[in-house]
Protein backbone atom coordinates (compact mmCIF):
# COMPACT_ATOMS: atom_id res chain seq x y z
CA UNK A 1 0.00 0.00 0.00
CA UNK A 2 0.95 3.29 -0.86
CA UNK A 3 0.20 7.18 0.15
CA UNK A 4 0.63 9.44 -2.91
CA UNK A 5 0.59 12.53 -1.84
CA UNK A 6 1.16 16.25 -4.31
CA UNK A 7 3.96 17.60 -2.67
CA UNK A 8 3.38 20.92 -2.80
CA UNK A 9 6.49 24.27 -2.38
CA UNK A 10 5.84 27.68 -0.71
CA UNK A 11 4.87 30.07 -3.47
CA UNK A 12 7.69 31.60 -5.22
CA UNK A 13 9.84 29.00 -4.48
CA UNK A 14 13.08 29.25 -6.45
CA UNK A 15 13.67 26.72 -8.86
CA UNK A 16 16.84 26.63 -10.77
CA UNK A 17 20.73 25.44 -10.50
CA UNK A 18 24.68 26.71 -9.81
CA UNK A 19 27.77 27.09 -11.48
CA UNK A 20 31.14 29.10 -11.35
CA UNK A 21 33.13 31.48 -13.60
CA UNK A 22 35.48 29.34 -13.84
CA UNK A 23 33.80 26.60 -14.19
CA UNK A 24 31.53 27.57 -17.25
CA UNK A 25 32.91 30.35 -18.91
CA UNK A 26 35.89 29.98 -20.42
CA UNK A 27 38.76 32.17 -20.72
CA UNK A 28 37.38 34.10 -23.48
CA UNK A 29 38.81 37.98 -25.26
CA UNK A 30 37.96 40.22 -22.35
CA UNK A 31 40.85 39.92 -20.53
CA UNK A 32 41.48 38.05 -17.57
CA UNK A 33 43.71 37.93 -14.47
CA UNK A 34 45.42 33.99 -14.63
CA UNK A 35 43.54 32.07 -11.81
CA UNK A 36 45.24 29.65 -9.45
CA UNK A 37 43.62 26.96 -11.70
CA UNK A 38 45.36 27.96 -14.81
CA UNK A 39 48.64 28.54 -13.16
CA UNK A 40 48.81 25.35 -11.64
CA UNK A 41 47.25 23.27 -15.00
CA UNK A 42 50.62 24.63 -16.26
CA UNK A 43 52.40 23.10 -13.89
CA UNK A 44 51.10 19.53 -13.11
CA UNK A 45 48.83 18.96 -16.06
CA UNK A 46 49.25 15.46 -15.31
CA UNK A 47 46.81 16.00 -12.38
CA UNK A 48 43.76 16.98 -14.05
CA UNK A 49 41.59 14.18 -15.46
CA UNK A 50 42.47 13.74 -19.30
CA UNK A 51 44.71 16.56 -18.98
CA UNK A 52 40.96 18.94 -19.73
CA UNK A 53 41.76 22.28 -18.65
CA UNK A 54 39.42 25.65 -17.66
CA UNK A 55 40.65 27.39 -21.24
CA UNK A 56 37.30 26.70 -22.79
CA UNK A 57 34.90 24.59 -20.24
CA UNK A 58 31.38 25.16 -21.58
CA UNK A 59 31.93 28.43 -23.32
CA UNK A 60 29.51 30.30 -21.76
CA UNK A 61 31.27 33.45 -22.41
CA UNK A 62 30.57 33.54 -25.76
CA UNK A 63 26.96 31.88 -25.70
CA UNK A 64 25.29 33.05 -22.60
CA UNK A 65 21.66 34.11 -24.63
CA UNK A 66 21.46 30.60 -25.94
CA UNK A 67 22.13 29.21 -22.32
CA UNK A 68 19.35 31.07 -20.74
CA UNK A 69 16.93 30.29 -23.10
CA UNK A 70 17.98 26.26 -22.11
CA UNK A 71 17.49 27.98 -18.22
CA UNK A 72 14.14 28.68 -19.35
CA UNK A 73 13.00 25.64 -21.07
CA UNK A 74 14.97 23.45 -17.98
CA UNK A 75 12.50 25.05 -15.25
CA UNK A 76 15.04 27.83 -13.94
CA UNK A 77 13.51 31.13 -12.69
CA UNK A 78 16.84 31.78 -10.75
CA UNK A 79 20.33 30.91 -10.97
CA UNK A 80 23.66 31.46 -9.42
CA UNK A 81 26.54 32.39 -11.12
CA UNK A 82 30.09 33.36 -10.00
CA UNK A 83 31.81 36.36 -11.00
CA UNK A 84 35.75 36.20 -11.91
CA UNK A 85 37.43 38.86 -9.40
CA UNK A 86 40.00 37.56 -12.48
CA UNK A 87 38.40 39.25 -15.33
CA UNK A 88 37.32 41.90 -13.49
CA UNK A 89 40.86 43.07 -12.22
CA UNK A 90 42.64 41.46 -14.75
CA UNK A 91 45.70 43.27 -13.73
CA UNK A 92 46.51 40.09 -11.48
CA UNK A 93 43.11 40.98 -9.27
CA UNK A 94 43.76 44.62 -8.11
CA UNK A 95 43.99 47.91 -10.52
CA UNK A 96 41.68 49.81 -12.59
CA UNK A 97 38.51 47.83 -12.99
CA UNK A 98 38.00 45.76 -16.51
CA UNK A 99 34.94 47.30 -18.39
CA UNK A 100 34.70 44.53 -21.05
CA UNK A 101 34.20 42.27 -18.13
CA UNK A 102 31.72 44.78 -16.78
CA UNK A 103 30.03 44.96 -20.32
CA UNK A 104 29.68 40.97 -19.95
CA UNK A 105 28.66 40.40 -16.46
CA UNK A 106 25.41 43.60 -17.20
CA UNK A 107 24.74 41.52 -20.30
CA UNK A 108 24.64 38.54 -19.21
CA UNK A 109 22.72 39.55 -16.01
CA UNK A 110 20.30 42.13 -17.58
CA UNK A 111 19.11 38.54 -20.37
CA UNK A 112 18.61 36.23 -17.08
CA UNK A 113 16.47 39.12 -15.68
CA UNK A 114 14.69 39.69 -19.12
CA UNK A 115 13.33 35.88 -19.03
CA UNK A 116 12.40 35.86 -15.38
CA UNK A 117 15.69 34.30 -14.13
CA UNK A 118 16.59 35.83 -10.79
CA UNK A 119 20.17 36.73 -10.37
CA UNK A 120 22.26 34.82 -7.73
CA UNK A 121 25.69 36.34 -7.83
CA UNK A 122 28.19 34.61 -6.05
CA UNK A 123 31.47 36.94 -5.07
CA UNK A 124 34.23 34.03 -5.00
CA UNK A 125 34.40 30.36 -6.11
CA UNK A 126 37.64 29.18 -5.17
CA UNK A 127 39.02 31.34 -8.49
CA UNK A 128 41.85 33.56 -6.90
CA UNK A 129 44.04 35.30 -9.00
CA UNK A 130 47.15 33.43 -8.90
CA UNK A 131 49.51 37.33 -8.23
CA UNK A 132 46.96 37.73 -5.39
CA UNK A 133 48.30 33.72 -3.93
CA UNK A 134 51.55 34.50 -4.14
CA UNK A 135 50.54 37.07 -2.04
CA UNK A 136 49.33 35.06 0.60
CA UNK A 137 46.25 34.49 -0.68
CA UNK A 138 43.90 33.91 2.24
CA UNK A 139 46.60 34.06 4.69
CA UNK A 140 47.03 37.98 3.50
CA UNK A 141 45.27 41.19 5.15
CA UNK A 142 45.96 42.93 1.91
CA UNK A 143 44.34 40.19 0.21
CA UNK A 144 41.25 40.57 2.01
CA UNK A 145 40.97 44.13 1.28
CA UNK A 146 41.52 43.44 -2.26
CA UNK A 147 39.01 41.13 -2.05
CA UNK A 148 36.56 44.03 -0.23
CA UNK A 149 37.67 46.88 -3.06
CA UNK A 150 36.50 43.99 -5.61
CA UNK A 151 32.74 43.09 -3.37
CA UNK A 152 32.57 47.03 -3.59
CA UNK A 153 33.35 47.47 -7.49
CA UNK A 154 30.20 44.32 -7.78
CA UNK A 155 27.87 46.34 -5.62
CA UNK A 156 28.72 49.26 -7.60
CA UNK A 157 28.26 48.12 -11.16
CA UNK A 158 25.53 45.22 -10.84
CA UNK A 159 23.71 45.74 -7.69
CA UNK A 160 20.50 46.81 -9.96
CA UNK A 161 20.63 43.73 -11.49
CA UNK A 162 21.09 41.27 -8.88
CA UNK A 163 18.70 39.64 -6.86
CA UNK A 164 21.00 37.90 -3.72
CA UNK A 165 24.62 38.35 -3.33
CA UNK A 166 26.80 35.26 -1.86
CA UNK A 167 29.77 35.99 -0.25
CA UNK A 168 31.93 32.83 -1.09
CA UNK A 169 30.86 29.66 -1.85
CA UNK A 170 32.17 26.45 0.35
CA UNK A 171 34.85 28.56 2.07
CA UNK A 172 35.73 25.17 3.83
CA UNK A 173 36.94 23.66 0.11
CA UNK A 174 40.34 26.02 -0.19
CA UNK A 175 41.33 25.21 3.10
CA UNK A 176 40.91 21.80 2.96
CA UNK A 177 42.23 21.36 -0.39
CA UNK A 178 44.94 24.38 -0.33
CA UNK A 179 46.55 23.38 3.80
CA UNK A 180 45.33 19.51 4.92
CA UNK A 181 44.30 17.43 1.64
CA UNK A 182 46.42 18.48 -1.36
CA UNK A 183 43.58 19.23 -3.92
CA UNK A 184 43.67 22.67 -4.25
CA UNK A 185 46.80 24.86 -5.05
CA UNK A 186 48.88 25.64 -4.17
CA UNK A 187 48.90 21.81 -2.10
CA UNK A 188 50.24 22.89 1.39
CA UNK A 189 49.59 20.46 4.44
CA UNK A 190 50.33 23.12 7.69
CA UNK A 191 46.87 23.25 9.21
CA UNK A 192 48.08 26.81 11.35
CA UNK A 193 48.87 28.46 7.92
CA UNK A 194 45.02 27.51 6.86
CA UNK A 195 43.60 28.44 10.14
CA UNK A 196 45.04 31.79 9.57
CA UNK A 197 43.88 31.54 5.75
CA UNK A 198 40.06 30.35 7.54
CA UNK A 199 40.36 33.41 9.89
CA UNK A 200 41.00 35.90 7.22
CA UNK A 201 38.43 34.19 4.56
CA UNK A 202 35.45 34.80 7.57
CA UNK A 203 36.48 38.52 7.84
CA UNK A 204 36.55 39.01 4.32
CA UNK A 205 33.13 37.83 4.23
CA UNK A 206 32.10 40.17 7.13
CA UNK A 207 33.60 43.45 5.71
CA UNK A 208 31.81 42.52 2.27
CA UNK A 209 28.90 42.70 4.64
CA UNK A 210 29.58 45.38 6.00
CA UNK A 211 30.63 47.34 3.10
CA UNK A 212 27.04 45.97 1.28
CA UNK A 213 25.42 47.77 3.94
CA UNK A 214 26.18 51.06 2.74
CA UNK A 215 24.72 50.91 -0.18
CA UNK A 216 20.53 50.10 0.55
CA UNK A 217 20.24 47.89 -1.99
CA UNK A 218 17.05 46.02 -2.07
CA UNK A 219 18.96 42.46 -2.26
CA UNK A 220 20.31 40.54 0.53
CA UNK A 221 23.67 39.16 0.97
CA UNK A 222 24.92 36.13 2.25
CA UNK A 223 27.52 32.99 2.27
CA UNK A 224 27.10 29.59 0.82
CA UNK A 225 28.37 26.62 2.39
CA UNK A 226 28.86 22.85 2.09
CA UNK A 227 27.67 20.93 5.23
CA UNK A 228 27.22 17.86 5.84
CA UNK A 229 25.33 16.42 9.05
CA UNK A 230 27.58 14.30 11.42
CA UNK A 231 26.35 11.02 12.74
CA UNK A 232 28.50 8.75 15.34
CA UNK A 233 28.62 5.14 14.05
CA UNK A 234 27.17 4.28 17.89
CA UNK A 235 26.29 6.30 20.92
CA UNK A 236 29.25 4.73 22.23
CA UNK A 237 30.87 7.87 24.41
CA UNK A 238 34.02 7.92 22.37
CA UNK A 239 31.91 7.48 18.92
CA UNK A 240 29.90 10.50 20.34
CA UNK A 241 32.92 12.41 21.09
CA UNK A 242 35.02 11.92 17.84
CA UNK A 243 31.57 12.99 15.70
CA UNK A 244 31.54 16.07 18.10
CA UNK A 245 34.83 17.20 16.87
CA UNK A 246 34.59 16.64 13.31
CA UNK A 247 31.39 18.82 13.43
CA UNK A 248 33.70 21.46 14.89
CA UNK A 249 35.98 21.21 12.18
CA UNK A 250 33.61 20.31 9.23
CA UNK A 251 30.22 22.64 10.11
CA UNK A 252 30.81 24.55 12.86
CA UNK A 253 33.82 26.22 12.10
CA UNK A 254 32.49 28.46 9.30
CA UNK A 255 28.45 27.94 10.29
CA UNK A 256 29.19 29.91 13.79
CA UNK A 257 30.55 32.56 12.68
CA UNK A 258 29.53 33.72 9.40
CA UNK A 259 25.85 33.46 10.69
CA UNK A 260 26.10 33.89 14.36
CA UNK A 261 29.28 36.61 14.59
CA UNK A 262 31.01 33.77 17.52
CA UNK A 263 33.21 30.99 16.85
CA UNK A 264 32.56 27.96 18.45
CA UNK A 265 34.17 27.69 22.10
CA UNK A 266 35.12 24.41 21.68
CA UNK A 267 37.23 24.77 18.77
CA UNK A 268 38.62 27.72 20.13
CA UNK A 269 39.60 25.68 23.21
CA UNK A 270 40.74 22.28 21.35
CA UNK A 271 43.41 24.78 18.78
CA UNK A 272 43.98 26.88 21.60
CA UNK A 273 45.56 23.37 23.37
CA UNK A 274 47.45 22.03 20.29
CA UNK A 275 48.61 25.47 19.58
CA UNK A 276 46.64 26.30 15.84
CA UNK A 277 45.06 29.45 16.08
CA UNK A 278 45.90 31.93 13.62
CA UNK A 279 48.50 34.02 14.62
CA UNK A 280 47.30 37.29 13.01
CA UNK A 281 43.82 38.87 14.96
CA UNK A 282 42.82 41.54 16.48
CA UNK A 283 40.15 42.54 18.67
CA UNK A 284 38.67 44.80 16.19
CA UNK A 285 38.48 42.18 13.77
CA UNK A 286 36.15 39.48 16.07
CA UNK A 287 33.87 43.06 16.33
CA UNK A 288 33.35 43.18 12.84
CA UNK A 289 32.53 39.53 12.37
CA UNK A 290 30.41 40.07 15.13
CA UNK A 291 28.54 42.65 13.81
CA UNK A 292 28.53 41.48 9.75
CA UNK A 293 26.71 37.89 9.58
CA UNK A 294 25.25 37.03 6.66
CA UNK A 295 21.35 37.51 5.99
CA UNK A 296 20.30 34.21 3.74
CA UNK A 297 22.46 30.83 3.82
CA UNK A 298 23.06 28.85 0.79
CA UNK A 299 23.24 24.99 1.87
CA UNK A 300 24.75 22.69 -0.33
CA UNK A 301 23.91 18.54 0.49
CA UNK A 302 25.90 15.90 -1.07
CA UNK A 303 25.86 13.77 1.66
CA UNK A 304 26.30 12.96 5.47
CA UNK A 305 29.69 12.63 7.38
CA UNK A 306 30.00 9.28 9.65
CA UNK A 307 32.94 8.95 11.80
CA UNK A 308 34.30 7.00 14.67
CA UNK A 309 36.68 6.95 17.87
CA UNK A 310 39.96 6.40 16.14
CA UNK A 311 41.33 2.79 16.68
CA UNK A 312 44.81 3.61 16.03
CA UNK A 313 47.27 6.16 17.55
CA UNK A 314 48.52 9.16 15.87
CA UNK A 315 52.20 9.83 14.93
CA UNK A 316 52.86 12.75 16.71
CA UNK A 317 55.62 13.91 14.60
CA UNK A 318 52.80 13.55 11.87
CA UNK A 319 51.45 17.23 10.41
CA UNK A 320 48.29 17.97 12.88
CA UNK A 321 45.05 17.43 10.83
CA UNK A 322 41.52 16.75 12.17
CA UNK A 323 41.68 13.09 12.16
CA UNK A 324 43.89 13.13 14.88
CA UNK A 325 40.27 12.93 16.88
CA UNK A 326 38.38 10.38 14.44
CA UNK A 327 38.36 8.54 11.80
CA UNK A 328 35.45 7.86 9.09
CA UNK A 329 33.11 5.26 9.46
CA UNK A 330 31.80 3.21 6.01
CA UNK A 331 28.63 2.62 7.47
CA UNK A 332 27.78 -1.34 6.42
CA UNK A 333 24.92 -1.11 3.43
CA UNK A 334 24.96 2.40 2.64
CA UNK A 335 23.87 3.28 -0.33
CA UNK A 336 26.55 5.18 -2.83
CA UNK A 337 26.84 7.03 -5.69
CA UNK A 338 29.96 4.80 -6.52
CA UNK A 339 31.53 7.24 -9.77
CA UNK A 340 31.67 10.11 -7.19
CA UNK A 341 32.50 7.91 -3.93
CA UNK A 342 29.34 9.70 -2.15
CA UNK A 343 26.85 7.80 0.01
CA UNK A 344 23.13 8.61 -0.71
CA UNK A 345 21.60 9.38 2.20
CA UNK A 346 18.51 11.78 1.26
CA UNK A 347 17.34 12.32 4.62
CA UNK A 348 20.51 14.31 5.59
CA UNK A 349 19.00 16.92 4.07
CA UNK A 350 16.29 17.14 6.14
CA UNK A 351 18.62 16.99 8.92
CA UNK A 352 20.54 19.81 7.80
CA UNK A 353 17.52 22.14 7.39
CA UNK A 354 16.08 20.83 10.85
CA UNK A 355 20.01 22.32 12.40
CA UNK A 356 19.58 25.66 10.48
CA UNK A 357 15.89 25.80 12.01
CA UNK A 358 16.78 24.54 15.60
CA UNK A 359 20.24 26.23 16.60
CA UNK A 360 20.67 29.02 13.55
CA UNK A 361 17.49 31.34 14.22
CA UNK A 362 15.80 29.62 11.32
CA UNK A 363 17.40 31.95 9.12
CA UNK A 364 15.91 32.60 5.81
CA UNK A 365 17.92 29.75 3.76
CA UNK A 366 18.14 27.36 0.42
CA UNK A 367 19.60 24.15 -0.91
CA UNK A 368 22.15 26.04 -3.28
CA UNK A 369 24.11 23.10 -4.50
CA UNK A 370 22.39 19.73 -4.57
CA UNK A 371 22.94 16.44 -7.26
CA UNK A 372 24.23 13.41 -8.94
CA UNK A 373 27.56 12.85 -11.33
CA UNK A 374 27.79 10.23 -12.97
CA UNK A 375 30.89 8.95 -15.31
CA UNK A 376 29.99 7.69 -19.40
CA UNK A 377 26.82 9.01 -19.36
CA UNK A 378 26.26 8.61 -23.39
CA UNK A 379 25.96 4.82 -21.88
CA UNK A 380 22.15 5.92 -21.54
CA UNK A 381 21.60 8.18 -24.58
CA UNK A 382 18.88 7.26 -26.95
CA UNK A 383 18.81 6.99 -30.51
CA UNK A 384 18.17 10.80 -30.41
CA UNK A 385 21.08 11.80 -28.61
CA UNK A 386 19.59 12.30 -25.60
CA UNK A 387 20.43 11.28 -21.85
CA UNK A 388 17.81 9.31 -20.70
CA UNK A 389 18.69 9.96 -16.53
CA UNK A 390 15.86 8.25 -14.34
CA UNK A 391 18.42 7.52 -11.89
CA UNK A 392 19.46 11.57 -11.26
CA UNK A 393 15.56 12.15 -11.60
CA UNK A 394 15.04 9.85 -8.85
CA UNK A 395 17.76 11.31 -6.93
CA UNK A 396 16.30 14.64 -7.07
CA UNK A 397 12.94 13.72 -6.16
CA UNK A 398 13.96 11.82 -3.01
CA UNK A 399 15.73 14.45 -1.82
CA UNK A 400 13.09 17.23 -2.85
CA UNK A 401 10.29 15.18 -0.55
CA UNK A 402 12.54 15.42 2.81
CA UNK A 403 13.36 18.80 1.81
CA UNK A 404 9.66 19.09 1.66
CA UNK A 405 9.57 17.61 5.13
CA UNK A 406 11.55 20.29 6.50
CA UNK A 407 9.00 22.95 5.00
CA UNK A 408 6.50 21.29 6.52
CA UNK A 409 8.22 21.03 9.65
CA UNK A 410 8.56 24.77 9.92
CA UNK A 411 12.00 25.16 8.31
CA UNK A 412 12.91 28.66 6.21
CA UNK A 413 13.73 27.00 3.14
CA UNK A 414 13.16 29.55 0.08
CA UNK A 415 14.50 27.02 -3.45
CA UNK A 416 16.17 24.51 -4.66
CA UNK A 417 19.16 24.82 -6.83
CA UNK A 418 20.68 21.74 -8.39
CA UNK A 419 24.34 20.75 -9.40
CA UNK A 420 24.33 21.65 -12.35
CA UNK A 421 22.60 23.08 -15.43
CA UNK A 422 24.92 22.04 -17.94
CA UNK A 423 27.54 19.60 -17.49
CA UNK A 424 30.31 21.95 -16.63
CA UNK A 425 34.17 21.46 -16.45
CA UNK A 426 34.89 20.13 -12.67
CA UNK A 427 38.29 21.12 -11.09
CA UNK A 428 41.20 18.27 -11.23
CA UNK A 429 38.02 15.96 -12.15
CA UNK A 430 37.38 18.21 -15.26
CA UNK A 431 34.56 16.34 -16.61
CA UNK A 432 34.76 13.20 -15.68
CA UNK A 433 31.56 13.03 -14.08
CA UNK A 434 28.57 14.88 -15.37
CA UNK A 435 26.17 16.61 -13.34
CA UNK A 436 23.98 18.78 -15.54
CA UNK A 437 20.46 19.04 -16.71
CA UNK A 438 21.57 19.45 -19.94
CA UNK A 439 24.45 17.28 -21.92
CA UNK A 440 27.88 18.85 -23.42
CA UNK A 441 29.17 17.31 -26.30
CA UNK A 442 32.64 18.87 -25.63
CA UNK A 443 34.30 18.96 -29.09
CA UNK A 444 31.24 20.41 -30.62
CA UNK A 445 29.78 22.89 -27.62
CA UNK A 446 26.15 21.00 -28.58
CA UNK A 447 24.06 21.35 -25.68
CA UNK A 448 21.27 18.38 -25.49
CA UNK A 449 18.75 18.46 -22.74
CA UNK A 450 18.51 15.20 -20.80
CA UNK A 451 15.30 13.57 -19.28
CA UNK A 452 15.88 15.02 -16.11
CA UNK A 453 15.69 18.38 -17.69
CA UNK A 454 12.36 17.68 -18.89
CA UNK A 455 11.34 16.76 -15.75
CA UNK A 456 12.78 19.82 -13.25
CA UNK A 457 10.80 21.79 -15.72
CA UNK A 458 7.66 20.25 -15.47
CA UNK A 459 8.75 20.13 -11.33
CA UNK A 460 9.14 24.03 -11.96
CA UNK A 461 5.64 24.48 -14.05
CA UNK A 462 3.77 22.83 -11.19
CA UNK A 463 5.94 23.77 -7.85
CA UNK A 464 5.56 20.42 -7.07
CA UNK A 465 5.68 16.64 -8.01
CA UNK A 466 3.51 13.17 -7.00
CA UNK A 467 5.34 11.53 -4.14
CA UNK A 468 4.77 8.61 -1.96
CA UNK A 469 5.29 9.61 1.71
CA UNK A 470 5.08 6.44 2.85
CA UNK A 471 8.85 6.25 1.99
CA UNK A 472 9.45 9.23 4.21
CA UNK A 473 11.37 7.75 6.89
CA UNK A 474 11.91 9.77 9.79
Amino acid sequence: MSTIKKLSFPENFWWGSAWSAEQAEGRGETGKAETVWERWYKEQPNRFYQRISSEITTDHIHRYKEDIQLMKQTGHNSFRVSISWARMFPQDGVGEVNPQAIAFYRDLFTEMNKNGIKVFANLYHFDMPAKLQDQGGWESRDVVEAYVHFAKTCFEEFGDLVFHWFTFNEPLGPILGSYLEDFHYPNLVDFKRGSQAAFFTILAHAKAIEVFKTYNLSSKIGVILNLSPTFPRSNNSADVKAAEIADLFYTRSFLDPMVKGNFPPKLVELLTEYDQLPLDFTQEDLATIQANTAQILGLNYYEPRRVKARLTAINPESPFLPEWFFENHVMPGRRMNEYRGWEIYEKGIYDLCMDIKNNYGNIEAFISENGMGVANEERFMDEDGQVIDEYRIEFIRDHLAYLWKAIDDGCNIKGYHLWTFIDCWSWINSYKNRYGLVSLDLPTQKRTIKKSGEFYKKLSDENGFNYDIDLLVL
